[in-house]
């Protein structure tokens, strides 16, 4: 297998700490985002969709979706489980990493996206150049805002995101809160079990 990514991006951040609590050491090559690497043409040649991570498997499959490289991953390696152990497990562990990545990373994502210079006509990640909405910009903010006391109020109750295990879900959930901070945001004081949560998943990826 070989690993296409750039350790600074929370997406391949998601990956690498996935790999990292596993203990899987991949062949892996940077691809500088901060360049316009990704849209050139030689790495286009490798992942089509030109977004990062990517990783090509020794068939040649190309998998480009994080959530389905923790699929794969922990089925080749199932120790120190991340994904849950069981069938209602597994189903909550990916539940979350959808709900997450849906509802806090693309806001965040949005927030960026639509009104960072640096994105001027990348609105969104991949080959098709898409102009900045700064609407959507206000709206993502508007998505931070509430789903980080909905987090809160689930923590109340459950150590981990997924129950009583860390789990992939956790990883997705600390990378989100990390990424606030590229927009400035941060999760509010007022949402003590959240902050306690993060502590905790801090300490257990250290």
């Amino acid at each position: 297998m070989k690993l296409y990514t750039y350790d600074p991006a929370p997406n391949p951040r998601r990956l690498a700490l996935f790999l990292k609590l596993k203990g899987i050491t991949l062949e892996t090559q940077q691809v500088d985002l901060m360049t316009g690497e990704q849209l050139l043409e030689a790495y286009r040649r490798i992942n089509p969709v030109g977004t990062v991570p990517a990783l090509v498997l020794d068939d040649g499959t190309l998998l480009t979706e994080v959530i389905g490289m923790y699929v794969y991953l922990e089925e080749l390696y199932p120790e120190r489980p991340l994904m849950g152990t069981t069938a209602v497990e597994r189903a909550l562990v990916i539940s979350w990493c959808h709900r997450v990545f849906s509802s806090l990373m693309l806001a965040i994502a949005s927030v960026l996206r639509n009104r960072g210079k640096s994105f001027a006509n990348r609105g969104l990640p991949g080959p098709l150049d898409l102009p900045q909405i700064p609407a959507l910009a206000e709206r993502g903010l508007l998505q931070i805002e509430h789903i980080l006391p909905e987090l809160d109020a689930h923590l109340e109750n459950s150590t981990w995101l997924a129950g009583d295990s860390f789990t992939a879900a956790d990883i997705d959930l600390l990378c989100c809160i990390d990424f606030l901070a590229w927009v400035k945001q941060s999760v509010p004081a007022e949402c003590a079990n959240l902050h306690d949560w993060y502590r905790r998943a801090a300490a257990h990826v250290a």
